[in-house]
């Protein structure tokens, strides 16, 4: 079984070689063994990115970055079925923690919810990008998983669209004790474009103590091209709202490949200066790890 190093005391996360390396927040595994693990209904093979995407796979990219932990987020493919992904975190150990999908639209999502948090799992992912009921965040079920989420602490991941925002602030002003984390800093910027109101609407939610910005998915975001200098006043922006205890960087493995897996973390690594070496070690490793690990 392959075992997560002990924590390092430092401050400053180490490249290879180092006693600590850094944590990705924003993974995705899948397998071709479709028979152990089948595709949803909505899903077949050849909508897949890739047929595979092991963990090894993602260490080989990620290894040589200083990355040796990660955050697995269920992928689409299995829909609600978590299998591989638990499978995953209980044959790798601490090298992983996990993030689920359970359906919202059922009676009692928190009884499905205690039992994978049973299983070590720490977030729950809502689709409510492409979901428009999930998009309003305003169903019976949905409230279930903010309650019991801020019952149980249990952080509640949500990918959506910017213009969105709005929804999410009425939604955690609801429910304030609840943790919720934004994916991909809330996709501003994924028409090209990176509009003022958007990213203020981004940094408004800072005001709700329990919301964190993952600062990942740069590939998919403005220019859409390393080095993605054009992102930076947008971090910046929100560095300034929600401190660096509140962003954690993630790279979105394996759809991030259509550039390199450096080009992902030397943003946040090597590129933004007003961080301080304090800031730096919390956005690529401490806040992903007070989370989920």
């Amino acid at each position: 079984m392959h075992q997560a190093p002990a924590p390092d005391q430092s401050t400053e996360p180490r490249g290879p070689g180092g006693v600590q390396g850094f944590i990705d927040a924003h993974v995705h595994v899948w397998t071709d063994d479709f028979t152990r693990y089948p595709l949803s209904q909505f899903f077949a093979p050849r909508d897949m990115s890739q047929p595979t995407a092991s963990p090894d796979d993602f260490f080989n990219h990620a290894r040589p970055s200083g990355i040796d932990r990660a955050v697995l987020i269920q992928m689409s493919y299995y829909g609600f079925d978590n299998s591989y992904m638990l499978d995953t975190l209980r044959r790798y150990g601490d090298v992983f923690a996990g993030v689920a999908m359970v359906n919202w639209e059922q009676d009692d999502p928190e009884s499905e919810m205690r039992e994978l948090a049973r299983q070590g799992i720490r977030g729950f992912r809502i689709d409510a990008e492409r979901d428009p009921e999930a998009r309003c965040l305003g169903s019976e079920g949905l409230d279930k998983m903010f309650r019991f989420g801020g019952e149980e602490q249990l952080t509640i991941c949500l990918l959506i669209a910017p213009e969105a925002l709005p929804v999410v602030a009425r939604q955690c002003g609801r429910f304030p004790h609840t943790p919720v984390l934004i994916d991909h800093l809330g996709q501003v910027g994924m028409h090209g474009e990176i509009p003022r109101d958007q990213t203020e609407a981004l940094c408004a939610l800072s005001k709700y103590r329990e919301v964190r910005i993952k600062v990942s998915g740069f590939y998919a975001l403005a220019s859409k091209r390393p080095p993605h200098r054009e992102l930076v006043p947008l971090i910046h922006r929100v560095y300034e709202a929600f401190g660096p205890q509140r962003l954690m960087w993630g790279s979105d493995y394996p759809f991030q490949l259509v550039e390199s897996y450096e080009d992902s973390v030397s943003v946040v690594r090597d590129h933004l200066d007003f961080l301080s070496a304090h800031d730096r070690a919390w956005l690529l490793g401490k806040s992903a790890e007070s989370v989920f690990f």
